[in-house]
């Protein structure tokens, strides 16, 4: 066997590479989320100005993940990255609830995206630790999430802080994305 057959066969060992998509509001976590996904040091984030794009391998997946900014100037911009993409990740600020509708809004205009179209969604009910959070079934009523039918989808509570309940929702992407 060469070596160049030996490389191949490595490169192709098991690791199935997906694209993902991370979205939200400003101030949801989304930044925070994906560096405790990454190991890395959540003491000091800064608002996403634009984006960042972090490899993080777990169990055979390496999630490629783009985190674009969420401030309503950035916005309109997200339509730039949408091709390509293997799932969704849509982070919501659970305690704030003020902001419930305009998450909603924003989330049903990703789901109507042609370019999205029957792409899978996670949504991160983050800082699920303050007392203040909505329970998930609360953001499943209010957001009327159960009305998405064409494409697989899932709340996973959450704290980014803590890092718990983000390993769940990796879980899920492993299950039902191929």
């Amino acid at each position: 066997m060469g070596l160049l057959s030996l490389l191949r066969k490595l490169k192709s060992r098991d690791i199935q590479d997906m694209r993902i998509l991370l979205l939200g509001l400003d101030n949801a976590g989304k930044t925070t989320i994906l560096k405790a996904l990454a190991s890395e040091d959540i003491s000091h984030i800064q608002p996403t100005q634009g984006f960042n794009i972090k490899s993080v391998q777990s169990a055979g997946i390496r999630l490629n993940v783009w985190d674009i900014g969420g401030q309503r100037r950035i916005r309109p911009y997200w339509k730039n990255y949408f091709d390509n993409t293997d799932v969704l990740i849509y982070v919501i600020d659970s305690a704030d609830r003020a902001r419930f509708e305009e998450t909603g809004l924003e989330l049903q205009e990703l789901l109507e995206e042609p370019k999205l179209a029957g792409v899978p969604v996670l949504i991160f009910a983050n800082k699920q630790d303050l007392l203040s959070a909505a329970r998930p079934s609360d953001i499943v009523d209010g957001l009327s999430l159960t009305s998405i039918k064409d494409r697989a989808w899932q709340i996973q509570p959450c704290s980014a802080t803590t890092k718990e309940g983000l390993e769940h929702g990796l879980d899920w992407i492993r299950k039902n994305v191929k």
